[in-house]
């Protein structure tokens, strides 16, 4: 059994964002006061290059991955120079004070990768309200650097997660057009009927559209509740929602497989630094080709 599970996972390691002016003075008060101030800026602080989108800046400082730092901003959680912006795409450069949930935000300039072979019952984010264990708390002491999960795994979910601060790898890694490969090892609560292993290839409808894995294998002939899958798609838990469509449990679910990155010689639980020729590996990264 062994032997047959590496030589399936090897083979896919192969392919592997005026006032009225009929206003009265007293009504210009009030209104006034509504307005928050101007953001002014020096001349030379509106070229192109000095200005970045608030979401884009948040990356940058390893508080969550771009799409995550838009909805912290739409939720009223950051002020440029003391004034509350919730506009993702507002443009801030490097003189402007940032403060996120009052904390003053500074852009990393040490870029740091860190590799995690996740266990389950752990949280998928950078901190939980109900107090339950998270990624963060896992890596706690890897690094001073303040740095995030690039995509998620549900809480009954393991394997390989990258965190880091580098907003712009995390943004291509997880943006749908760059259709970045995963495989995950599946055991279901039953064995999988050969019809519904072909409509799997196919394609099923789910509730938010369809979906079709890239490709589908039994790790064990002799055992046809153990699978392997790759897929592209970020969708969330939709590995477990296209077998639960089939009338399937999922009773296991690890991810072996991300971006090229597999969790070779890195025991459940534990994480790494990514070499340099990892990091380069996956900043060469073109669509389909992960």
């Amino acid at each position: 059994m062994k032997s047959s599970h590496n030589n399936y996972f090897s083979r896919f390691d192969k392919k592997n964002k005026g006032l009225p002016s009929s206003s009265s003075s007293k009504e210009l008060k009030k209104n006034t006061a509504k307005k928050p101030k101007p953001i002014i800026r020096a001349p030379e602080e509106h070229s192109a290059g000095s200005l970045i989108p608030l979401n884009k800046f948040l990356s940058h400082a390893g508080i969550a991955s771009r799409r995550e730092a838009a909805d912290l901003i739409r939720a009223g959680k950051v002020k440029v120079n003391g004034e509350l912006i919730t506009e993702p795409g507002f443009k801030v450069n490097p003189k402007d004070e940032v403060r996120y949930l009052g904390k003053k935000v500074i852009p990393s300039k040490h870029f740091v990768y860190i590799l995690l072979n996740k266990p389950k019952d752990c949280i998928t984010t950078t901190r939980d309200p109900e107090g339950r264990k998270t990624v963060m708390d896992i890596i706690r002491n890897a690094t001073a650097e303040r740095v995030f999960p690039v995509g998620r795994l549900d809480r009954n979910t393991s394997g390989v997660l990258l965190l880091t601060n580098d907003g712009e790898l995390a943004q291509m890694l997880t943006h749908p057009s760059h259709q970045i490969k995963k495989v995950y090892q599946v055991t279901l609560n039953k064995s999988l009927a050969p019809a519904d292993f072909e409509r799997l290839k196919k394609g099923i409808m789910l509730e938010d559209g369809e979906a079709a894995v890239d490709d589908i294998a039994y790790i064990n002939v002799n055992d046809r509740s153990q699978l392997g899958v790759e897929i592209h798609s970020g969708r969330n838990r939709i590995i477990r929602r296209m077998f639960e469509h089939l009338g399937y449990e999922v009773k296991y679910l690890d991810r072996v497989v991300f971006a090229g990155l597999t969790k070779k010689n890195l025991p459940r639980g534990k994480w790494r630094f990514l070499t340099p020729q990892e990091v380069r590996n996956l900043k060469y990264i073109r669509k389909g080709k992960s």
